[in-house]
C-alpha cells in the first residue's frame, strides 16, 4: 500500500501538468485565431468598400447569408449581383468600436457596433448598427458563413 502511493502522487502530477500544458496551448490556438479573424474582418470591410468582388467571393462561403437591417435575407450571389450593379455602395464603414470575437474550436463569433454610409439596395443608408459575424475556418481558410446588422435607435 505504501508504494502506490508515491504512485499515484506522481501520476497525479503528470496528469495535472499535462492538462494545465493542453489548456495552454489551446488559450495560445484561440488567441491565434482571434486574431486571424480580426484581420479577416478588417479584410471584409476594405472589400466592401472597394467592391472587390473576387476578395469577396473568397471571403463569403458558398452558402453565406446576410440578414439586413430591415429583416431581408440575402444570399453570396444576391450581395454579388448587388455589388456588381451598383446598387450597393458603401462610402465608410467604421467597425472598429467595440469588437469582440469568440473562438468556438473552428468556428468564431464577431459583435461589434458599426457605423455605415452609402447605399444599400439603392436606398441611402447611415446610422449605427449592431453587427454580428459567424466566421468558419475550413481549408481555405477563415470564411463568413452568416452576418446580421440590426439599426440602433437614435437617442
Amino acid at each position: 500500500m505504501k508504494r502506490s502511493i508515491p504512485h499515484l502522487a506522481i501520476t497525479i502530477a503528470l496528469l495535472s501538468f499535462t492538462f494545465r500544458h493542453a489548456a495552454a496551448q489551446q488559450e495560445s490556438t484561440d488567441k491565434k485565431s482571434e486574431q486571424e479573424v480580426r484581420q479577416m474582418i478588417e479584410n471584409y470591410r476594405t472589400a466592401l468598400l472597394q467592391r472587390d468582388i473576387p476578395a469577396l467571393e473568397k471571403i463569403w462561403a458558398d452558402d453565406y447569408v446576410f440578414v439586413n437591417a430591415s429583416g431581408e435575407v440575402r444570399t453570396k450571389a444576391q450581395r454579388i449581383a448587388n455589388l456588381k450593379s451598383g446598387v450597393t455602395v458603401l462610402e465608410s464603414i467604421n467597425e472598429k468600436e467595440n469588437i469582440t470575437v469568440r473562438v468556438y474550436q473552428n468556428s468564431a463569433v464577431a459583435m461589434s457596433r458599426v457605423t455605415i454610409k452609402g447605399k444599400y439596395s439603392g436606398q441611402p443608408i447611415g446610422g449605427q448598427y449592431r453587427s454580428t459575424h459567424v466566421w468558419v475556418k475550413g481549408p481555405e481558410g477563415w470564411q463568413l458563413v452568416a452576418n446580421q446588422l440590426t439599426a440602433l435607435l437614435r437617442k
